[in-house]
């Protein structure tokens, strides 16, 4: 029988569902866009590889192939968890059914568990955080003129003191009223139009990558990137200081200082500074603010620190909510409003020694 390439199962590529086919010798023979999103790989990686070692740590995945090949049925998994290299695992459910040819290959279609449930829930995210942001954004305005009139008011009576030991209290004045200001001015930014233009992602990475080790030099920085994506229409420095924002807090957080998205306690991977993977993909019939895509584009930002505390991990988008004794709480809150406002949005996935910010961005079509 002549060798069949994946170009053959090419009616398997516009499914919503993931499909991938094995062949009797239980290597891959072809996977679709969609299981390439859902199992985080490369379908140019997983092709000709043998499934016993990509799914080495899914027994149960293995074994529901050997059941359907055995008794040449189909086998239906509701919900299962199935791991893929470094990857933390995904709660998917899965059909497995014996195909006529090629001879002894096997077809396995996998959905991700509810994703309705997980668009609602970004959803409802979003609007809180939006309501958030523009009472926070009210507070702001309130607040920022008299401030101006406080801190004017410290410089004049500074002026008529008798004594210059007695100035240092109205230099404390001084500068609480910038660093509030400051806190305001920051509150506000995030407001102004993005300037839309072409932007290449990777270009934006590496800008943040430039810095990151500037300011972080023993940090480990690696990259994983999808060189096909195309650029998008976008507003590079939000997206730079979106990216930035993430990356900073990843690196607060392996340096055991305490952190935005986590507790702080100690090195990441326990022998050194830390490592964060700067990674893209192409993501595929995707939900972003309500839309839905074709295509889109998935940057992630991973980094192997301590992870985000529980009782934070729910509200890490919310103006002023830090798990860092004296953070401000508005790096992650300003990006997800710079990822927004590029018609965006950010996901985030968090255990010990593995947290994963996601941001999605519209792909032009």
């Amino acid at each position: 029988m002549t060798s069949l390439s994946p170009s053959d199962f090419s009616g398997l590529d516009c499914l919503s569902t993931g499909a991938t086919v094995l062949g009797a010798d239980n290597r891959i023979l072809y996977v679709n866009p969609a299981a390439e999103t859902l199992l985080g790989l490369s379908g140019a990686l997983l092709v000709g590889e043998a499934a016993d070692q990509i799914f080495e740590r899914s027994p149960e995945l293995l074994a529901a192939i050997r059941t359907a090949r055995s008794e040449q049925e189909t086998v239906i998994e509701y919900e299962l968890d199935v791991v893929v290299s470094t990857h933390p695992p995904i709660r998917i459910g899965c059909s497995i059914s014996p195909l006529d040819a090629p001879a002894h290959a096997v077809l396995i279609e996998m959905r991700a568990v509810d994703p309705q449930l997980r668009i609602a829930r970004l959803e409802q995210a979003r609007l809180q955080q939006e309501a958030n942001r523009e009472l926070l954004r009210n507070l702001a305005h309130e607040i920022k003129n008299p401030l101006g009139g406080i801190r004017g008011a410290a410089q004049l009576l500074e002026h008529e003191l008798p004594r210059e030991s007695l100035r240092e209290y109205t230099q404390v004045i001084i500068k609480e009223s910038d660093r509030l200001q400051s806190l305001m001015e920051r509150l506000l930014t995030p407001h102004r139009m993005p300037r839309f233009g072409a932007v290449n992602i990777h270009e934006v990475l590496e800008r943040v990558r430039s810095l990151i080790l500037a300011e972080t030099p023993s940090v480990t920085l690696r990259r994983d990137y999808d060189i096909s994506l195309p650029e998008i229409r976008a507003d590079a420095e939000q997206l730079i200081q979106a990216t930035l924002n993430i990356a900073r807090n990843a690196v607060q957080a392996m340096h055991g200082n305490g952190h935005g998205h986590g507790n702080g306690h100690g090195h990441g991977n326990g022998h050194g500074q830390g490592e964060i993977i700067f990674k893209t993909r192409v993501a595929r019939q995707i939900t972003l603010e309500s839309r839905r895509y074709r295509l889109g584009m998935r940057i992630e930002i991973i980094d192997d620190g301590p992870g985000i505390p529980d009782e934070i991990r729910e509200q890490i988008f919310y103006p002023l909510v830090s798990g860092r004794e004296g953070g401000s709480g508005l790096g992650l809150a300003v990006a997800q409003t710079l990822v927004a406002q590029n018609h965006g949005t950010i996901d985030c996935e968090s255990r010990p020694g593995h947290t994963v910010f996601s941001i999605f961005l519209p792909l032009p079509t």
